[in-house]
């Protein structure tokens, strides 16, 4: 490799689940482009001073994930208007010795929806989303900005009248009765919580009365095919795993620190279920 090829890494505490590294690499060797791409395994009580130095990192940029997505946001010199409104970046980048920061989330949810359901947001205008974390926030966003109605629902009602209050009239909270009669009305259904993650309960939602034609969807990417989506299926209804977010939330960073911009093919899902695969027998996914 080159002396002064480009360094990037994803920092979080801890780093080492991560397949960030799986997928940046596979690029970099793909379009032959002089470069690496690393973890960073950083202590929580270095985060801050390490982002307010980051130049001295020798790195050009990196990925942002949990649980520094916050404090990252903070010490950037400049944020995107998605970071700005989220309230967090999972990417970074050192141009002209400021740090830029983004949030690329919502280009990698919608991203997997346009490649895995083209035209899922032609089929109607009306959305479920499930859960109120950070994720539903980037879900949300995205939803909104395609000119869906949300309609959120969370165990916690004060939790999502808050994010709800963050977006305005086009997210409507409800409670958990009222989901069987919202779900006549949906073309998406967006599920961002853990049920149904590996080691976690399922989602225990009745999709019967969902119209044919509607798109379900779960952040969840360990199991590929959650317990919602297997369900979904059956019911002969379109779905999107979460991989497909992963692997496109990845793009824009890339094209920033290395200069080229990237495809999601067959081949990098293959070769990142195939790293899914092998930690499932080590007993880590």
């Amino acid at each position: 490799m080159m002396e002064n090829a480009p360094r990037a890494a994803v920092i979080g505490w801890p780093v080492k689940h991560s397949r960030s590294p799986i997928i940046h690499r596979h690029w970099l060797k793909t379009y032959d482009l002089a470069g690496s791409y690393d973890r960073l395994a950083l202590e929580p009580e270095k985060a801050e001073a390490f982002f307010r130095s980051f130049s001295s990192s020798g790195l050009v940029g990196a990925n942002v994930t949990i649980p520094y997505k916050e404090t990252a946001f903070s010490c950037c010199d400049e944020v995107d208007e998605t970071a700005r409104v989220l309230g967090a970046v999972n990417t970074i980048v050192l141009k002209d010795g400021r740090l830029l920061g983004s949030n690329t989330d919502e280009f990698g949810f919608l991203g997997s929806l346009d490649s895995g359901a083209p035209g899922w947001d032609e089929i109607g205008k009306t959305a479920i989303v499930l859960g109120a974390g950070g994720a539903a926030r980037a879900v949300v966003w995205a939803l909104l900005s395609r000119g869906l109605t949300v309609h959120l629902f969370n165990r916690t009602r004060k939790r999502a009248k808050v994010l709800a209050d963050r977006f305005g009239s086009g997210v409507q909270v409800h409670e958990f009765d009222d989901l069987p009669t919202i779900l006549k009305t949906v073309s998406i259904f967006v599920n961002t919580t853990s049920f149904g993650m590996e080691g976690q309960p399922a989602l225990d939602v009745d999709l019967s009365p969902m119209p044919g034609s509607a798109v379900v969807t779960d952040i969840v990417y360990v199991p590929l095919e959650t317990p919602l989506l297997a369900l979904a299926r059956h019911r002969g209804l379109q779905t999107v795993d979460g991989l497909g977010m992963l692997l496109h939330q990845a793009i824009p960073g890339f094209e920033l620190w290395f200069g080229h911009r990237p495809q999601v093919t067959a081949e990098l899902r293959s070769i990142v279920l195939e790293d899914m695969a092998w930690d499932e027998k080590l007993g880590e996914a």
